[in-house]
């Protein structure tokens, strides 16, 4: 899962998808495509609006995306077009870009980009929890 910074859109995917699934069968994890908040806990809205829903995403860290994660995922969920291009950008195969895709495309939504909350309130957490929410649900049963 992988958005910008790494502490609103994708952590929250990284837990809504990691409840969806069987933590022994399937490895979750998110990053960012820029470094801004390396090390630190998500944004205390994406844990509230995970811990409204039973979901606990308070001790991710952001982390930055790597080349080395073409290698060790399966699958790379972006937020949106431009996270794309930037994932896009470091894949060196064409079995690597592959892995690549939209996240919310990926669930057959009509919606491609899920929009980032950061300076927005509370109700736009809510509601990328909930579009998260929804294609999460699709690609764990793909998965």
């Amino acid at each position: 899962m992988v958005c910008l910074g790494n502490i609103c859109r994708s952590p929250l995917a990284q837990g809504i998808l990691e409840a969806k699934t069987n933590p022994t069968e399937i490895y979750v994890d998110s990053a960012g495509t820029a470094g801004y908040h390396v090390g630190e806990p998500p944004d205390s809205r994406s844990i509230a609006v995970a811990k409204k829903h039973q979901i606990d995403i308070s001790q991710q860290r952001s982390r930055k995306f790597l080349p080395s994660d073409f290698e060790n995922f399966d699958h790379i969920y972006v937020m949106d077009k431009t996270n794309y291009a930037d994932v896009l950008a470091q894949a060196r195969t064409s079995s690597q870009a592959q892995k690549v895709k939209l996240l919310l495309k990926a669930a057959h939504m009509k919606t491609q980009a899920v929009p980032d909350p950061y300076y927005g309130g509370e109700a736009g957490f809510d509601h990328v929890f909930d579009l998260i929410d929804k294609a999460c649900e699709v690609i764990a049963t793909k998965l």
